[in-house]
């Protein structure tokens, strides 16, 4: 993804400029934080966490849900990686591994993800007019075989999908929607008939833009946003995998017209002059980028009402000098710059969730980390779209304030200062895994220390289960548990003081857990989260 991790900087342009400054960080100055905050990172007993528990959601009142007398705790917080297979940023490591290869490697990222406490993985399954699953409308990725159009040999998604469940991990289907090819040579880059036969854009050549142009770095195909049976097409092949898989939600990155490159101005002009109505140019362009995600969330809801649809933009809407409404920032504008209209997206409510890329560091003054969190609060505040943030676990250990390990701990705390944040998305899962500077075990013990819920989406279909038929039996220093429910995850509960803390989940109605001698209950949840009173 994300943007400018595998994009290749094709030029010095003004507008590349800023983009670059903004995701290096060159210039930042870091602000200065109040003691309060500051000591708050390194002891996390003082943070204000604005009701982390309260956020919990429940379908009943959690104040009114007891465990020996205790009150129920769990945090409701979504906690979730992106694994990117373009270019095998992530996974797998490289092209044309052994299935079992191939398989493992996945587990590992699943692996981590319960050891760090997450709560969902965001797949890259549609990097580039491709898919990682047996599809009608578009090639195998070669990113798995290293062969265009050549699959593994077995159902790649339903495999994934399923090992994710297991371990009581959301499965989000990340997709590209407009992408037709990578840059070359790791990609067909610009040319046609680089890609494989049974590519889309081979069928239809009059979907195909190039941009930028040939002979530039980073030159590719596209799908034409401005085509209506292009976006038709473009949409089936999605929903697609919606239809035949159970995931949980289907999630798009900040692709949708190119990055601007150099002067260069994206080649549409025929689609233009056949279907612009009579709009400029600028506005007809939000307007196909703005029918895709308005009729995607439709058609999502029609086929499968309970999955969540959700939306990583770049972090700036607009800046403040152009729209009093914009963000106070200086950097490349979405709206502007690659026509993603995306405060319209949360205010029609289009989405269930959005997560703006905020990849810079608090005090930086191009794009300020400390005001555009307050500024996409106030986007979501008023609607029923949940707000997660991008974080750069990238940039952890590059020159400047990320060379500093607290940098995303002072980020987090800052988050938990808002009850609108409801979660976080971490890019990528290689950098999580590598912990640079000690950087994510920092973080992840003073705020994924226990396991989390996600938060619940009221509006979504849902059905809080029964209270399961619980046992428990002593077992030397220990209390072994086990239990029957007709939930899709269950819960456990460890009474700790006046509290009853969430200390593990697991996958199914039925379970069993083991701990250290204690008062213990167990919860029944439904897909949505929506949790059932205690047993115990």
């Amino acid at each position: 993804m994300r943007h400018r991790l595998p994009r290749r900087a094709p030029t010095l342009s003004i507008v590349a400029g800023i983009v670059l400054a903004l995701v290096a960080g060159v210039g930042a100055v870091r602000a200065v934080w109040s003691d309060a905050l500051s000591a708050s990172a390194e002891d996390p007993s003082r943070v204000e966490r604005v009701g982390l528990g309260d956020r919990a959601d429940r379908a009943a009142d959690p104040r009114a849900q007891r465990c020996g007398g205790a009150a129920l705790s769990a945090p409701r917080e979504l906690r979730g990686i992106w694994i990117t297979t373009v270019e095998n940023i992530d996974w797998p490591s490289r092209p044309g591994l052994p299935a079992e290869q191939i398989k493992a490697e996945y587990l590992g990222w699943l692996d981590l993800a319960v050891q760090r406490n997450l709560n969902a993985v965001f797949v890259h399954v549609r990097p580039s007019g491709d898919a990682l699953w047996p599809s009608q409308y578009a090639p195998w990725s070669e990113w798995i075989t290293g062969v265009r159009g050549q699959g593994p040999g077995f159902d790649l998604m339903q495999w994934m999908i399923d090992e994710t469940h297991k371990r009581n991990l959301e499965f989000h289907a990340w997709f590209n929607p407009y992408r037709g090819s990578q840059p070359a040579p790791s990609g067909s880059g610009p040319d046609i008939n680089a890609l494989a036969p049974d590519h889309p854009l081979r069928k239809h050549p009059e979907w195909a833009i190039v941009y930028p142009s040939v002979g530039t770095t980073g030159s590719r195909l596209h799908f034409n946003p401005g085509i209506p049976e292009a976006r038709k097409f473009v949409e089936d092949s999605m929903l697609e995998a919606v239809q035949k898989y159970d995931v949980d939600g289907v999630h798009f990155d900040d692709f949708f017209y190119q990055y601007p490159v150099g002067k260069q101005d994206y080649p549409d002009e025929a689609a233009y002059r056949q279907y612009g109505n009579g709009m400029s140019k600028a506005d007809w362009r939000r307007d196909n980028v703005n029918k895709l995600v308005q009729e995607m969330s439709q058609r999502i809801k029609q086929l499968k009402p309970w999955v969540k649809f959700g939306i990583s933009p770049f972090g700036i809407w607009r800046n403040s000098s152009t729209d009093p409404a914009g963000s106070p920032t200086r950097g490349l504008q979405s709206y502007d710059d690659i026509y993603a209209d995306t405060r319209l997206w949360v205010r029609a409510q289009w989405l269930d969730y959005i997560v703006p890329q905020l990849y810079w560091n608090i005090g930086f003054d191009v794009a300020d980390y400390a005001k555009l969190v307050p500024w996409w609060v106030d986007v979501v505040k008023t609607t029923r779209v949940q707000l997660y943030i991008g974080q750069a676990d990238y940039r952890v250990g590059q020159s400047g304030p990320f060379s500093d390990p607290g940098e995303l701990d002072r980020e987090l705390a800052l988050n938990r200062t808002y009850p609108q944040v409801t979660g976080s998305v971490h890019f990528s899962a290689k950098n999580v895994r590598a912990d640079a500077l000690g950087s994510v075990s920092k973080y992840a013990a003073h705020f994924y220390s226990t396991p989390a819920f996600p938060p619940v989406m009221k509006w979504l279909p849902g059905n809080a289960p029964a209270a399961p038929a619980l046992k428990s039996a002593a077992d030397g220093d220990n209390v072994r548990l086990s239990w029957t429910g007709k939930g899709v995850s269950s819960a456990v509960y460890r009474v700790e003081g006046t509290t009853a803390r969430l200390v593990a989940t697991r996958r199914g109605g039925d379970g069993d857990y083991t701990g250290p001698k204690g008062t213990y209950c167990v919860t029944e949840l439904d897909r949505s989260w929506n949790e059932s009173p205690p047993a115990g």
